[in-house]
């Protein structure tokens, strides 16, 4: 019997090579090329590749008309905000988070709303239904009419897709499926780009919204080949500690909607339940002003939110001072430090600097700087930051206050949570008084101290 041939395939990227490499050529990943059997396709009469798609005709672009996308609302509210709205007909959603995060809790929960008035389908390739029905009588659901399916096998999952037509189809994992065409095992790179591609063109083709759920590596990023990512219309990821109770459900990539939309949870007895106001989680519960403490109005996607900021600098003992940042980024914390000793006067070149964000949130976006900067400042000095402020701005290496985008509504939303004063870039200032709300506007960093201490 003759050998069957095989090609390499990168775990990272996809890409394909014709021999082992310890080192990708096409993204540079290191130890990532994974053996795959070879498949044979079909060829058509005239001797090329037949297409697994019908021809399609070129048209142009005012010819193609546009339709009013129509959403399905999951019955939680916190989920529809962080896809965008709620499902989308024919969209394909990619679900990541760590094992036991509540991926699959709450996309039952959600089946279980959607159910009451829509055809659905739970596709469950990783438990069984006796394990799938006792979860749903453990929360409370009522989903004794929910269609469930335990089935690996991509062929017959897809004939039942095609047999019932529902509106939303969950795949729990997509790790699990295989298909009768591909050689390799489930869980391959092959098996899950090919799976992935097949369930994507069935959702275009019979209009069924598709949601994944995915694993995830050690790293935090989804399981398999990179391009699975850009396959599907929405990638949504689970955050927070598995130990806590609060979970975020973040979305990192959307064609309905847009990115970095926050949906914020809470673990209970009963499932996920959303939560009304997630900027009590990240407000500390002291009762008085203690110094290295800043209130941060910052921004995810549409929705503003008030985190606390706590910074500790101590002696540094040592050769090499710390620099220790959770939940904000590394990197930016030695930029700002050398920001506040040229432009402000504030020397910690021989103190070790620990930022936190508190309740674990993670913020990305540059408006942070300034809660950073007087968070230090405060603790540097030992003295609280005047009771009811919050502050907002980007801070330049030239130590100007640069301003933060819709400053307007981390106004409003800081008004509505009783703060009396606000600090801000001068640019961010409102055109009209807010009631019950003090705003100090500046443009230096220096001018920010003087006025705060």
């Amino acid at each position: 019997m003759s050998k069957p041939k095989t090609q390499y395939v990168c775990n990272e990227c996809g890409g394909i090579s014709a021999k082992w490499l310890g080192q990708c050529p096409h993204c540079n990943a290191w130890n990532s090329l994974t053996e795959t059997a070879l498949t044979t396709q079909a060829k058509g009469a005239a001797g090329r590749f037949q297409s697994l798609a019908p021809t399609q005709r070129v048209m142009r672009l005012g010819e193609v008309s546009v339709e009013q996308v129509e959403r399905l609302a999951t019955g939680s509210e916190e989920f529809d905000r962080a896809l965008g709205g709620g499902l989308v007909e024919g969209s394909v959603v990619l679900i990541g988070g760590d094992p036991g995060i509540g991926k699959s809790t709450l996309l039952l929960q959600s089946l279980a709303s959607l159910a009451e008035h829509h055809e659905v389908l739970y596709v469950s390739g990783e438990e069984s239904a006796s394990q799938i029905a006792l979860r749903a009588r453990r929360l409370g659901l009522q989903a004794e009419q929910l269609p469930l399916l335990a089935e690996i096998a991509l062929e017959e999952v897809m004939a039942t897709i095609e047999a019932r037509r529902p509106k939303v189809v969950v795949i729990d994992s997509i790790q699990t499926l295989y298909s009768n065409q591909l050689q390799s095992a489930p869980g391959s790179v092959a098996q899950v780009r090919d799976c992935a591609a097949q369930l994507t063109r069935l959702s275009k083709t019979l209009n069924v919204a598709v949601v994944m759920i995915g694993h995830v590596t050690k790293e935090g990023t989804l399981a398999g080949p990179r391009v699975l990512e850009h396959i599907v219309d929405a990638v949504l990821y689970f955050e927070g500690d598995p130990q806590s109770s609060y979970r975020l459900v973040r979305a990192v990539k959307n064609r309905y909607g847009a990115v970095n939309e926050l949906g914020v949870f809470a673990m209970t007895d009963r499932g996920l339940k959303g939560v009304n106001n997630p900027s009590a989680l990240f407000l500390s519960k002291q009762a008085g002003a203690v110094p290295g403490a800043c209130v941060l109005v910052t921004q995810e996607g549409s929705r503003p939110l008030l985190v606390e900021i706590q910074a500790l600098v101590d002696t540094s003992y040592g050769g090499h001072p710390k620099r220790l940042s959770v939940g904000l980024e590394a990197s930016r914390l030695a930029l700002l430090l050398a920001v506040l000793h040229r432009h402000a006067g504030v020397a910690a070149f021989d103190q070790d600097v620990f930022i936190n964000a508190v309740g674990g949130v993670r913020i990305g976006e540059p408006a942070a700087d300034l809660a950073v900067m007087l968070s230090i400042c405060s603790s540097i000095k030992n003295r609280p930051l005047p009771p009811g402020l919050a502050v907002f701005g980007e801070v330049g290496l030239t130590g100007e206050i640069r301003p933060a985008p819709r400053g307007q509504e981390r106004l409003k939303e800081a008004a509505k949570l009783g703060f009396s004063k606000v600090l801000c870039p001068k640019a961010n200032a409102p055109r009209k008084p807010i009631e019950g709300l003090e705003v100090i506007a500046l443009d230096r960093i220096d001018q920010v101290l003087q006025a705060v201490f």
